[in-house]
């Protein structure tokens, strides 16, 4: 009978196996096409322009003074970055996780905007809160566009949301009677917090300075905007190189450092990940809130609703009022007319092209994160699935501008000569909603009992059946949130679309970009009408993601 069950048990594990296997055909398929593909081919290019002297020209530009500056400010910006996000955020962290208090459902709303906002749309933000002619400039006569604090302060509040929900939706579910308990036996309520919780929150913390850091390591709308020719990060000098100097061989070197860099920094966050699933004993999270009780809870949560107001509604707000400035809706009735505009179309005509192109790459991203977070689904994985795992997380890190550089330079002979049609967009989009498909799905994915997908298949379920049966009304409000999240990257997606969007069909975060860059009252104000109506789209998808969301699905 113990040999009936084993060979039966050996059977379901070879057959998991295959099906596993070929779960992972499409994704592998579509990552080796659109994304090995093209980033190794312009790297290619880039190195053999240089004569074939591969490792020579990576010492040579590695030594050259300014590329030496811009290798230090990308790396001193993103630690700065990550230790103000963190001092920021942290304590946000502990009030949503264990303080309940009126709005907190809608609070946390707000506080997400921001990361799910275009880069773009955030650097713009804050131009008009700092910079020439912002609020401030207005009223004190204090411009910091193009100094690094403008930089570190757009950082922090478009990644304050990472530390909020990661830190916070963990720290909600630790058992509040451990810290208790060591306050029993005598110790501080500093004592207890930090021989008791932090040690049990440092993985969580851990991930999002990770994930922080990786975000502005690789930060590129923010810094072309608000930092002008002063400050240059990797990827906004691959952009130079490659689009303003034409010289691939420098952009290609940079590429490949940045790339080693961010898959560093994904191995790292890959075992902290790790660490966090397995360490530790979580509580429900709707037991641990409780009203504000004495001066210092009250006085906190203060701080943190006047930090949310002061940082993140504040430069969203004066966004939206540099858009009305002129009378009678004149920049957004400017938008309608393409007289001396740099488009072949009026501005307006960006925002249907952004949705087209958003859905489009929504549809693509739940179809290869959903097939890649099913084959990534039992948690005995071996290396192969692990390393596929850490695959998937890659278009996050690397360069965007290699990305969609490299699609002109690749995909322009058959079987995929794809320069001349409008398909190029939201495959590059997808490339950058895939990984946020594959975090959400995944834990809930985890969480389904196997022993339910086992028995179907006994009673003679096909996979698909299994999958429509038994996995997805487990998993169609997760699907949602991971297709919201992935609609909201797709739209405001720009290192990429911006070398790949036709004049005649540009995005949203490209004709922002554009207008911005030419000068004029009107082109200014354009761009923060674009931005505003960027913004509305945004909000209202993550409102109806914040109805959608459930314990499972609500952590990015």
């Amino acid at each position: 009978m113990d040999l009936a069950r084993t060979e039966v048990s050996g059977r379901a594990a070879r057959a998991g196996n295959a099906v596993r296997l070929g779960l992972m055909a499409v994704p592998v398929a579509f990552f080796a096409c659109f994304f090995a593909y093209p980033v190794a081919a312009i790297v290619a290019r880039g190195l053999e322009a240089d004569g074939g002297r591969r490792f020579g020209r990576l010492w040579d530009v590695l030594a050259q003074p300014d590329i030496r500056h811009v290798l230090w400010f990308t790396t001193w910006q993103a630690l700065a970055s990550t230790a103000l996000t963190l001092l920021v955020a942290l304590p946000a962290a502990y009030v949503f996780a264990r303080l309940e208090f009126p709005g907190k459902q809608v609070l946390r709303a707000v506080v997400t905007v921001p990361f799910v906002l275009p880069t773009v749309v955030v650097g713009t933000a804050f131009l008009a809160l700092v910079g020439r002619g912002g609020l401030l400039d207005d009223l004190w006569g204090v411009r910091l566009d193009t100094t690094v604090w403008a930089i570190l302060l757009a950082h922090v509040f478009f990644n304050y949301a990472v530390v909020v929900r990661t830190v916070g939706g963990l720290w909600s579910q630790l058992d509040p009677r451990q810290e208790e308990a060591a306050r029993m036996l005598g110790a501080s309520r500093l004592t207890a917090w930090r021989t008791v919780t932090l040690p049990a929150l440092g993985p969580a913390v851990a991930a999002a300075a990770l994930m922080v850091f990786l975000f502005t390591f690789t930060s590129f709308g923010v810094v072309q905007i608000l930092g002008g020719p002063t400050f240059s990060t990797l990827e906004v000098e691959i952009y130079r190189q490659t689009s303003e100097i034409f010289d691939l061989s420098t952009a290609a070197v940079l590429t490949i450092v940045q790339f080693l860099a961010v898959g560093a920094i994904l191995a790292v966050h890959a075992r902290t990940v790790r660490r966090r699933e397995t360490a530790l004993r979580l509580v429900d999270a709707s037991v641990t809130a409780r009203r504000p009780r004495g001066a210092g809870q009250w006085a906190l949560l203060a701080g943190v609703l006047g930090t949310i107001a002061v940082l993140l509604v504040l430069p969203l707000a004066v966004l939206a009022q540099r858009s009305l400035d002129a009378p009678d809706f004149a920049y957004y009735r400017a938008l309608t007319s393409d007289d001396g505009n740099i488009f072949l179309v009026p501005p307006i005509d960006a925002i249907g092209n952004s949705l087209q192109y958003a859905v489009t790459a929504t549809a693509i991203a739940v179809a290869v994160g959903g097939l890649a977070a099913a084959a990534l689904t039992r948690r005995d994985a071996g290396r192969l699935v692990r390393g596929f795992d850490a695959l998937l997380m890659l278009p996050l890190g690397v360069s965007a501008v290699t990305v969609g550089f490299g699609f002109l330079i690749a995909l322009d002979e058959p079987p995929l000569d794809l320069r001349g049609t409008w398909i190029l967009v939201p495959l590059a989009q997808a490339l950058v909603g895939v990984p946020f498909v594959v975090r959400i799905m995944l834990p809930v994915l985890r969480a389904v009992d196997q022993r339910l997908r086992e028995a179907a298949a006994v009673l003679g379920a096909s996979p698909w059946r299994v999958w429509r049966e038994v996995d997805l009304p487990m998993v169609w409000r997760a699907l949602l949130v991971a297709a919201g999240f992935a609609f909201a990257v797709s739209l405001g997606e720009f290192g990429a679309t911006v070398f790949i969007a036709r004049p005649d069909n540009p995005t949203l975060p490209v004709a922002v970009a554009r207008l911005l860059g030419r000068a004029g009252e009107i082109n200014y104000g354009q761009a923060m009408a674009l931005s505003t109506i960027l913004m509305v789209v945004c909000v209202v998808a993550l409102l109806v993601l914040e109805r959608l969301r459930t314990d499972r699905t609500g952590e990015l």
